[in-house]
């Protein structure tokens, strides 16, 4: 229902290790796309190279010797421009502020155990599957936990989907982040239980979320080196950027 655009958060230290994994998994996805466009069946090859670099539970459970590599290089792969667009926002809107409490170095290893643990996951649930997961969402699932501890009232900028609560919230409410992490691990839980026992052809792995968001949740406090400040959140309409609202800080 809420599509977060952005957080009113402001980092005391710029967000490098952010950025640079933003601009990794755009230019591994651009990789993707002009390597599958320069062969005959750019479709094929592109079902080639997902398979190649992405995780097949069956491939990690029976040959993890063999196949733990997919477990990185899959976190850098999308299967489209509304993946990877959803997951670029995501990880641009809260990551800034992880990393900022974290430290760069502590975040960049956070980061990539959410997306182990999201992998891990996602195997344990169905090791016999064959269909290669793909995705940066496991890993910012785990960013998106570690944001709900740290930053529980931080007010965030979203795009109201449902069109009748334009009226009563307006087109682009400010919410308190435990909304938008709330709704994230409502969402994934209530699908992730509902595809059990159905034999998937492909889709969202939900339990990958659901990993990646508990060992955020789980883990932060332990990875965070200073104590973390933000803003609070005061209301749907406020005006956050240029408002005199009160800023409390925690």
């Amino acid at each position: 229902m809420f599509f977060p655009i952005r957080d009113v958060n402001p980092t005391r230290s710029f967000p490098f290790v952010s950025y640079l994994l933003l601009i990794a998994n755009v230019v591994v996805f651009i990789w993707v796309a002009l390597t599958a466009a320069h062969h005959a069946d750019p479709v094929r090859a592109a079902e080639m190279l997902t398979r190649q670099y992405g995780l097949v539970p069956s491939r990690v459970s029976h040959h993890l010797s063999v196949a733990w590599p997919t477990i990185f290089t899959s976190m850098f792969m999308h299967g489209g421009i509304a993946h990877i667009v959803s997951n670029m926002v995501f990880l641009h809107v809260f990551s800034d502020n992880v990393e900022d409490a974290l430290g760069h170095v502590r975040f960049f290893f956070f980061y990539l155990l959410c997306g182990v643990c999201a992998a891990a996951a996602q195997v344990l649930v169905d090791p016999s599957s064959v269909i290669p997961m793909v995705g940066a969402s496991g890993a910012i699932a785990g960013v998106v936990g570690a944001y709900l501890v740290l930053y529980p009232r931080a007010p965030i900028v979203t795009f109201n989907s449902v069109f009748f609560l334009w009226f009563v919230m307006g087109m682009f409410p400010v919410v308190p982040a435990w909304l938008i992490a709330g709704e994230f691990f409502l969402v994934n839980l209530l699908q992730g239980l509902g595809s059990l026992g159905i034999q998937m052809q492909g889709g969202v792995a939900f339990f990958a979320h659901l990993g990646g968001f508990a060992a955020g949740l789980l883990l932060v406090r332990v990875w965070a080196t200073t104590k973390p400040q933000g803003r609070r959140w005061q209301g749907f309409r406020q005006n956050y950027p240029g408002s005199a609202a009160r800023r409390d800080r925690w």
